[in-house]
C-alpha cells in the first residue's frame, strides 16, 4: 500500500495545517486502504493502525479540511462503511504527485554522491527544507539549449544562482519567468576559496561571503558562509583545502559550485 520505490535516499513529506500534523506517507496509505475496502476496520488491519489510531487520523483530517476527506455509514458488526470523498481523492493525488517529484529530487542526490545524510534531513509541504543549502527563489531568465537550460535564478537583490537542468525538467517543473522554487546544492559540491584568489575555474556561480562558522574533524571541514540577505551557505571540504582558503571566521571567501550541481524543485 505505501508505494514507496527503492532508492539510495529514504525522503518523508509532510502536510500540516494550522502547526498539525495533516496527513502523511502513512496517513495517505489508510485513506488508500478506505477507499479500496470502504471500511475503516479492514483498512487500519491493512495499513498497520490500531482502530483508535486510524479513527483518530481520519478525524484528524477532517477537521484540518475546508470539506470532509471521509464520509461513514453506521451500523453492522464491522463498524460500518466509509467511503473517500473527492475532496480526499484530491488530497491523496496532490501527496502522491509531490512523494512522486521529491522522490526524483532526492534520487538525484544521492547519484551527485551524498556524504552527509543530514544534508536532506526533511522535505515538508510548502517547501519548509531542512537541508542546509536550500534557497527559495525566483526564475530570472531563461537560456535554452538543444539538451539543457541555464535558469538564473534570483535569490535576493544582490544574489543570484545559476542552474543547469535539462529542457525536459524546466517543462515537467514548469519554470518560467517569475516563477517560484527551490534550489538546492549538496554542501560537498561547494569549493571555497579566498576571496583574493584569483584562481581560475569553471564554475558559473561565485557567491562572495563572510565565513561565520568552521567545524573541523580528521576527514573534512564544515565552513558556513554569510552570503548576505540573512542566508548562509554550508561547503563541506577537506581540512587542508579549508585551510590553503584561509576559511577562519570573519574571513572573505568564496563559495563556488558548478550549475549542474544545483537542483531544482517547485511544487
Amino acid at each position: 500500500m505505501q508505494r514507496r520505490p527503492p532508492r539510495d535516499i529514504d525522503t518523508l513529506l509532510a502536510v500540516r495545517a494550522k502547526g498539525r500534523l495533516l496527513i502523511g506517507r502513512e496517513r495517505v496509505a489508510l485513506l488508500e486502504a478506505v477507499m479500496e475496502h470502504k471500511s475503516i476496520t479492514k483498512a487500519a488491519e491493512v495499513a498497520g493502525f490500531s482502530y483508535k489510531t486510524a479513527w483518530d487520523a481520519v478525524n484528524a483530517i477532517n477537521n484540518l479540511l475546508p470539506r470532509p476527506a471521509f464520509l461513514t455509514r453506521t451500523g453492522g458488526s464491522h463498524g460500518g462503511g466509509a467511503e473517500i470523498t473527492e475532496e480526499g481523492r484530491r488530497l491523496i493525488r496532490a501527496f502522491r504527485r509531490l512523494e512522486e517529484k521529491l522522490g526524483r529530487i532526492s534520487t538525484a542526490i544521492a547519484e551527485e554522491g551524498l556524504e552527509h545524510e543530514e544534508d536532506l534531513l526533511f522535505w515538508g509541504l510548502d517547501l519548509k527544507l531542512s537541508a542546509r543549502n536550500a534557497f527559495f527563489c525566483k526564475v530570472a531568465k531563461i537560456v535554452p539549449a538543444r539538451v539543457d537550460a541555464e535558469v538564473k535564478l534570483k535569490v535576493a537583490s544582490d544574489l543570484a544562482i545559476t542552474a543547469s537542468v535539462t529542457n525536459a525538467s524546466v517543462r515537467e517543473l514548469g519554470l518560467t519567468l517569475g516563477r517560484q522554487c527551490v534550489a538546492v546544492v549538496n554542501a560537498s559540491s561547494i569549493l571555497i576559496a579566498h576571496s583574493g584568489t584569483a584562481k581560475p575555474i569553471s564554475a558559473r556561480n561565485k557567491i562572495q561571503g563572510t565565513v561565520v562558522g568552521r567545524t573541523d574533524d580528521k576527514t573534512a571541514s564544515e565552513i558556513v558562509v554569510d552570503i548576505g540577505a540573512g542566508k548562509t551557505m554550508t561547503a563541506v571540504v577537506s581540512p587542508q583545502g579549508a585551510d590553503a582558503a584561509e576559511a577562519a571566521i570573519g574571513a572573505r571567501v568564496l563559495a563556488m559550485f558548478k550549475a549542474s550541481h544545483v537542483i531544482l524543485a517547485a511544487d
